[in-house]
């Protein structure tokens, strides 16, 4: 059964609106959602009627598309998926989806080699995975790095058409440290993968600064009608001299020394921490490397990391500071040796 593109705009919103389970959605806040994503994506300024989405909603219900959605209504009123892990976006593929999606894999499979497409060795292989994985019914043969209980990643397509599009977002937010949610207009930029989570950088209105929040501190997301501000960094090179997401506009990136020893250096050799690194001496007890980066939090957690077997040569508030956080460590271990003699 054919569907055309306004329909699938309107099953995907409905689907992002009933898999935000922060607020009730009514059937007039389904219909608002599906005329204002209809006109953001297709310059479509009649709205929706409401017998449409009543029909859309029974259309994703049935088994016409394959979607069998779960939605319930409750209280006579709000309208919400039974199964809170549900999503049209999870539905099995069809053969017609292999078909093409095998199609895909060898058109990108012929560029692998190229200098300018290194990034899609995994995404091909990715691909192939899940495609040999829906073909056959059987167990995937490669395990990719994963966070199931990962939250956010349902802002990932609306943050990402923010950025296309060039349009600002309102963003109820709560970091780790603050005691309460707050909502401010974000204007997007850029989206960054760090350990696998996801970032988005912009600028929060009446703030100069670039702003790096986590996904999974997002609340909510609302469309905002304030006038998109440009930047002017150059976000190409804005992570170049750091590792992680933490970026310090006003520090500069310093030379910083590291000697590991010979059971981590093969990791640190074949795996660099840093694309600055280089090697200044290399002998039978491991060896000592610099990078050039600014001092971040998710420096000391990499050189943490390592534990025993790397310890920092320079510079020397870098080396007080791994060394007060592994005395401290070890204070706690006493601690608790302590508590278990008692």
């Amino acid at each position: 059964m054919p569907v055309n593109r306004n329909a699938l705009i309107r099953y995907r919103t409905i689907d992002n609106c009933l898999r935000n389970r922060f607020r009730p959605w009514t059937l007039d806040d389904l219909i608002e959602a599906c005329s204002e994503a209809l006109y953001e994506y297709e310059g479509i300024d009649k709205g929706v009627s409401r017998r449409t989405v009543q029909m859309d909603i029974q259309m994703m219900r049935s088994d016409k598309l394959g979607y069998n959605a779960p939605i319930i209504v409750q209280d006579r009123k709000y309208y919400t998926y039974e199964d809170p892990e549900y999503s049209i976006t999870n539905i099995p593929l069809t053969d017609q989806d292999l078909l093409k999606l095998n199609e895909v894999v060898e058109i990108l499979k012929q560029f692998k080699g190229f200098t300018h497409f290194k990034e899609l060795s995994g995404m091909v292989q990715k691909l192939e995975d899940k495609i040999h994985t829906a073909k056959t019914d059987q167990e995937s043969v490669i395990d990719f790095e994963k966070n199931e209980n990962l939250r956010g990643l349902e802002y990932l397509d609306v943050i990402y058409e923010a950025i296309l599009q060039k349009k600002p977002i309102e963003l109820t937010y709560q970091s780790f440290r603050a005691r309460r949610a707050n909502t401010f207009v974000l204007f997007p930029y850029l989206l960054k993968e760090y350990r696998n989570r996801w970032f988005v950088m912009g600028n929060k209105q009446g703030f100069p600064d670039i702003s790096t929040l986590a996904l999974d501190r997002v609340q909510e997301i609302e469309k905002s009608y304030e006038k998109f501000q440009e930047t002017e960094v150059d976000l190409s090179e804005y992570f170049k001299n750091v590792i992680g997401v933490t970026v310090n506009a006003n520090q500069r990136p310093e030379k910083v020394v590291l000697k590991i020893d010979r059971r981590s250096s093969p990791y640190v050799i074949t795996k660099p921490i840093h694309h600055s690194q280089q090697i200044l001496e290399k002998g039978e007890e491991g060896i000592t490397i610099s990078i050039n980066v600014q001092l971040n939090y998710e420096l000391e957690r990499e050189i943490l990391g390592f534990g025993e077997t790397m310890i920092v040569l320079q510079p020397k508030r870098l080396r007080e500071r791994i060394e007060n956080r592994l005395k401290y460590n070890l204070h706690l271990y006493d601690q608790l040796d302590n508590k278990t003699e008692e």
